[in-house]
Parts: structure tokens; C-alpha cells; sequence
């Protein structure tokens, strides 16, 4: 499937954060990409370019195409509940994504990559689908023959985040998808809302 394989410190400088996780690149040319830098005069952006920007920014976050964030739009649009919110819990509650939180990779490629090539099981059964939607309850752990690995070991060595909707248990190297985050608990700087005024539209 089609991903995004260009340089990230240039798509992360276009939104002025880093989107990618830790970025020496980008800590040291933090404006916006292109031939004048920082000299360019940049006029107010239309509303329509804010929106459009927000939404590219979470596709580019999670790693999502234009299509399958359309439809996660339109799954959290017929669900009942906050639009925007219900979205972002949507693309929290990825296999990819709950594998790159639970610290087993150092960034979300990286998690698609260890789902896709069969070292992920949920529930002890292997699932290669990145996009596959977790429910309360489920066991993500790495397989068996997957513990060994050196990338795995090392994400595993340098990662202390803890969320609270999440178990990590370190010896077993599985953790628990508790339940779907509420919209506090994920820190991702997304303003959901303006991406539901733009597929309104």
C-alpha cells in the first residue's frame, strides 16, 4: 500500500511541530520548508488552508491515506458522540498505533512494519493488518519468536511513557488495550475540530 517514504523533518517543518517524534533536524531548522526559509512573507492563512492543514497533519501523524481516514471520519460521524473526538480515538485505537504507544517501536512506521511482517499477535493469534481496530480488553503482545529481536528490545530499553489506558507488562512483553482514551489522555496536538468542519463542507 502507498505511504508517505520522504524526508519527515521536511513535512514536520511544514507544521511547524514535530509530528515524527524527536527531530534533531528539525529542533535545528524549525521554520518552514522551501527556497527562501524564513525570509518568505507568508500572508494569513484562508480558512479552508487551516482545516486542510490540520487534517493532513493527523493523516501524516498516524500514517493514514486520504481513503481511510475519509472513512474513519464517516465511521465517527455516524457514531454517537463528539465527532472530532471519536475520530481521534479511532486512529488511537489502531493495532500500529497501541504497539508504537505500548513502547515496542520507536515510531508508528515502525509499528506498521513489526504488525505487517507477523511479529504482533492480539489475543494470541497473529494479526498483520496495522489498521486492525482494538477493543477493550484485547491482548497485544509481541510473538514468541519475535521477543528477541534487537529493534524491539532496544524500542522496549528507551521508552517511559505510561498511558492510562494501556498495561505494559515488560517480563511477558504484552500489554492490555484497557480502553479507548478519552480525548485528554492523548496527547497529540490535533484540533479535531477543524477537521470535522472541513469534511462538513
Amino acid at each position: 500500500m502507498a505511504r508517505y517514504t520522504g524526508p519527515k523533518t521536511k513535512i514536520a517543518r511544514k507544521f511547524g511541530e514535530a509530528i515524527f517524534g524527536e527531530d534533531k533536524n528539525f529542533e535545528k531548522r524549525n521554520y518552514p520548508p522551501g527556497q527562501h526559509g524564513n525570509a518568505r512573507r507568508r500572508g494569513k492563512k484562508s480558512e479552508y488552508a487551516t482545516q486542510l492543514m490540520e487534517k493532513q497533519k493527523a493523516k501524516y501523524t498516524y500514517g493514514i491515506l486520504e481513503r481511510q481516514f475519509s472513512n474513519l471520519f464517516k465511521q465517527a460521524q455516524s457514531a454517537s458522540g463528539i465527532t472530532g473526538e471519536i475520530l481521534l480515538q479511532l486512529c488511537e485505537s489502531r493495532l500500529d498505533n497501541v504497539v508504537y504507544r505500548m513502547g515496542v517501536s520507536n515510531s508508528r512506521s515502525g509499528a506498521r512494519q513489526l504488525v505487517s511482517h507477523r511479529h504482533i499477535t492480539v489475543n494470541g493469534e497473529i494479526v498483520n493488518i496495522p489498521s486492525y481496530s482494538l477493543k477493550e480488553g484485547d491482548v497485544v503482545a509481541v510473538r514468541e519468536k519475535s521477543k528477541s529481536l534487537v529493534a524491539i528490545e532496544d524500542a522496549l530499553a528507551s521508552n517511559n511513557n505510561v498511558f492510562d489506558w494501556l498495561t505494559w507488562n515488560a517480563d511477558k512483553k504484552e500489554g492490555t488495550f484497557v480502553k479507548v482514551p478519552e480525548r485528554l489522555q492523548i496527547p497529540e496536538n490535533i484540533k479535531e475540530q477543524l477537521i470535522v468542519e472541513l469534511y462538513s463542507k
